[in-house]
C-alpha cells in the first residue's frame, strides 16, 4: 500500500479525536487502582478501545461522505475526495472493529467489550445515522457515546462499573455540548447548507451562546464532584477551578462580545481544557493519594 493509502485509512479513524478519547481511557484505568495498571490490560485494553473508536469514526466517514463534500471543514476527507471507496472504508471499519472486540474479549474482559460495542453502536449508528439529522439536541444525546472511554478504562481494570467511573463519564458528557456548539456556531452556514439541524442553525446563534454558557456552568459544578466525593484531592480541585475559570471566560466572551474568533477559540480551549483536567486528575491521584473509600 502506498504512503497516501495508509494515511487515508488513518484519517478514517479520526486519530486526533481517538487520541483524546484514549487519554481519558488510560486515566480511567489509573484512577481505578492505587498503584500500577497491569501492563497487559493497559496495552490490550486501550488498543481494543482505540480500534473500536476508530471503527466508529470510519462509519461516520461513510455515512457522512455526501455532506462532507459540501462542507469546507470536511471536503478533503478520503471518501469525499474519492481516494477511498465506500466499500473499502466499510470493510476497514468492520475489520478494525472486530479486531478491537476480539482483543477486549480475549485479553481484557467481556463487560469492557460489550460496553465498548455499545459505545461504538451509539456513535456510529444511533448518533451518526439518526440523531445527527433528527434533532438540534443531537450532540447532547449522542455525546454519551463519546463520554464512555474513562468508564471503559475503569471497567477494563476492575471488571465492574463504579460510581466514580460514571462521574468521569458525566464530566465529558457535560463538556461535549459547549465544546461542539462552539464549533457549530463557527460552521453554522455549512451545517445549514447540508440540512444538519445543529442548534445555531435551528435556534440561532444567541440562543446557542446562552446554552454554551449554561452548560459550562453545569460542567464546572460537575468537575468539582470528584473532590467532593473523595475521588480526587486538593491538586485536582485547584486545577479544576483554574481550568474551569478559563472555560467560563471564553463562554462569557462568546456570550457578551461580537468577537468573530471567539467560537473557534472556545472550541480549541475546550480540547486543551479536557486534556489538562484529566492529566491534573491523574497527577493528584498519585501525589495526593486518598487512602479511604469515596462517598459514591
Amino acid at each position: 500500500m502506498s504512503s497516501i493509502g495508509w494515511r487515508d485509512y488513518l484519517e478514517l479513524t479520526k486519530p486526533k479525536v481517538v487520541a483524546l478519547m484514549l487519554l481519558t481511557s488510560v486515566i480511567g484505568m489509573f484512577m481505578a487502582v492505587p498503584g500500577m495498571v497491569p501492563l497487559d490490560i493497559l496495552i490490550f485494553g486501550n488498543l481494543g478501545i482505540g480500534l473500536c473508536a476508530g471503527a466508529a469514526a470510519a462509519v461516520n466517514h461513510v455515512v457522512d461522505s455526501q455532506i462532507d463534500i459540501v462542507m469546507a471543514r470536511t471536503r478533503n476527507r478520503p471518501l469525499a475526495q474519492g481516494r477511498l471507496s465506500t466499500w473499502h472504508a466499510s470493510l476497514f471499519a468492520l475489520a478494525i472493529g472486530l479486531l478491537g472486540m476480539v482483543l477486549l474479549l480475549t485479553f481484557v474482559n467481556a463487560l469492557t467489550a460489550w460496553l465498548t460495542l455499545a459505545s461504538l453502536v451509539g456513535y456510529a449508528f444511533i448518533y451518526t445515522l439518526f440523531l445527527k439529522r433528527a434533532t438540534p439536541q443531537n450532540i447532547v444525546v449522542g455525546g454519551l457515546a463519546g463520554a464512555a472511554p474513562p468508564l471503559l478504562g475503569w471497567v477494563a481494570v476492575t471488571g465492574e462499573v463504579h460510581g466514580h467511573a460514571l462521574l468521569l463519564v458525566l464530566i465529558i458528557f457535560a463538556w461535549t455540548p459547549p465544546h461542539f456548539w462552539a464549533l457549530a456556531i463557527a460552521r453554522r452556514e455549512e451545517y445549514a447548507l447540508v440540512d444538519i439541524p445543529m442548534l445555531p442553525v435551528t435556534h440561532g446563534v444567541s440562543f446557542t451562546k446562552l446554552h454554551i454558557l449554561l452548560y459550562t456552568l453545569i460542567m464546572f459544578a460537575i468537575t468539582l464532584l470528584p473532590f467532593a466525593t473523595l475521588l480526587s484531592g486538593p491538586l485536582y480541585l485547584v486545577g479544576a477551578i483554574i481550568l474551569g475559570a478559563g472555560f467560563l471566560y471564553w463562554a462569557l466572551v462568546l456570550m457578551f462580545t461580537d468577537d468573530e474568533t471567539a467560537p473557534m477559540q472556545t472550541f480549541y480551549y475546550s480540547i486543551v481544557y479536557l486534556m489538562f483536567l484529566f492529566i491534573v486528575m491523574l497527577l493528584d491521584h498519585y501525589l495526593f493519594p486518598i487512602q479511604h473509600g469515596g462517598l459514591i
